[in-house]
């Protein structure tokens, strides 16, 4: 079986990255149901930057190798937000609203998004070897 993701040129990387912050942003902004909620996922693609770039340069990482975790860093948030987002939103929603009281995560949500991310993290690191 050949290995279609290690073919894959810089420049595709860019377009990927490009495609997945568009949907980020669209999911991000259809899940969150505040201003404040949404003003803060939508800095999540700005610090994965702040915080990516000097990482993958201390670690020597190629920019392809940086765009894919930039990727799937956005997919996995994505991933973890999208099924359960009206009780996610909800929850957020209460907590802006009571600021005094800790509102607990939706218990089906707090299982989804950890295991959805479980999952999403398994597959960056299985899918790391085909980049080298």
């Amino acid at each position: 079986m050949e290995n279609n993701i290690a073919h894959l040129t810089t420049d595709d990387w860019w377009l990927i990255a490009a495609g997945i912050t568009v949907v980020y942003m669209a999911a991000m902004y259809w899940c969150m149901p505040t201003r404040k909620a949404k003003r803060r996922m939508f800095i999540a693609p700005l610090a994965g930057w702040i915080f990516l770039l000097p990482n993958a340069a201390i670690k020597g990482y190629s920019v392809p190798h940086t765009l894919y975790f930039y990727s799937c860093a956005l997919l996995m948030f994505v991933i973890m937000l999208m099924p359960v987002a009206k009780r996610v939103a909800s929850d957020i929603a209460e907590q802006e609203a009571k600021p005094w009281d800790k509102v607990p995560l939706n218990t089906f949500s707090m299982y989804w998004m950890f295991g959805s991310a479980t999952g999403c993290i398994a597959g960056v690191v299985y899918l790391w070897p085909f980049l080298a």
